[in-house]
């Protein structure tokens, strides 16, 4: 028993050294033998941990523990004041699965002002939408087409696509929306829609190019 919480304290101690890969063996750790105890730890380093690849580990960590245990305190975390706890707590409400989560999606989130809380919101709504609620989604997720740069836009494609089909009556308007941004953006992940090989590069240029010409994917 003492040896266990030697153990536990080691671990526990590694998550916050300033050494990322020990960080990441901490982590790594705690996700091979789970344990309750680590689990507001792990989140609360989620929240400020600036290496991408020790973050992945420290949701890994958490999606070894009982989602009865993680989800409830991950819900609380999607309210923070903090973008990446928010974001982070999102990604890992995404790898987890639990539909329970659901209705904590919210179009705030789904809109947040930070961008990637928005993306990691977006990925974790097509995860979680419970069937016969993806129109609906669909068309809170179109509002936030035109938004950003390359990833960003790649990123609310992929998840309007991971809907299928029934994203197309959500689409379609955008496709001829005012704001020329917007346009290229409903255009191009239409044509993803239909030809997903055909990469999101060459489906906005070839988006921008129907834009200038003053047409539309759906005339063609």
């Amino acid at each position: 028993m003492q040896k266990q919480d030697t153990d536990t304290t080691r671990a526990l101690q590694g998550l916050e050294d300033s050494r990322s890969s020990v960080r990441l063996r901490a982590a790594l750790a705690v996700g091979t033998t789970p344990d309750p105890r680590f689990i507001d730890k792990l989140i609360e380093r989620c929240a400020s941990e600036p290496e991408f690849y020790v973050r992945e580990m420290l949701t890994w960590a958490l999606t070894r523990h009982s989602p009865s245990m993680t989800v409830p305190e991950l819900l609380h975390e999607v309210r923070s004041e903090r973008a990446q706890a928010r974001s982070q707590a999102l990604h890992t409400l995404s790898k987890i699965g639990d539909r329970q989560a659901w209705p904590a999606i919210t179009r705030a989130l789904l809109s947040d002002a930070d961008e990637e809380v928005a993306r990691s919101a977006w990925r974790a709504a097509v995860v979680l939408v419970p069937e016969g609620e993806e129109a609906e989604l669909a068309a809170v997720l179109t509002t936030q087409l035109g938004r950003g740069e390359r990833e960003t836009q790649l990123s609310l494609s992929r998840a309007l696509i991971a809907l299928g089909e029934v994203m197309l009556p959500a689409l379609r308007p955008a496709m001829t929306d005012v704001a020329p941004r917007v346009r290229a953006h409903a255009i191009a992940t239409e044509r993803l829609l239909r030809d997903p090989d055909a990469g999101f590069e060459f489906a906005i240029e070839e988006a921008k190019r129907i834009v200038a010409l003053g047409r539309t994917g759906q005339e063609e």
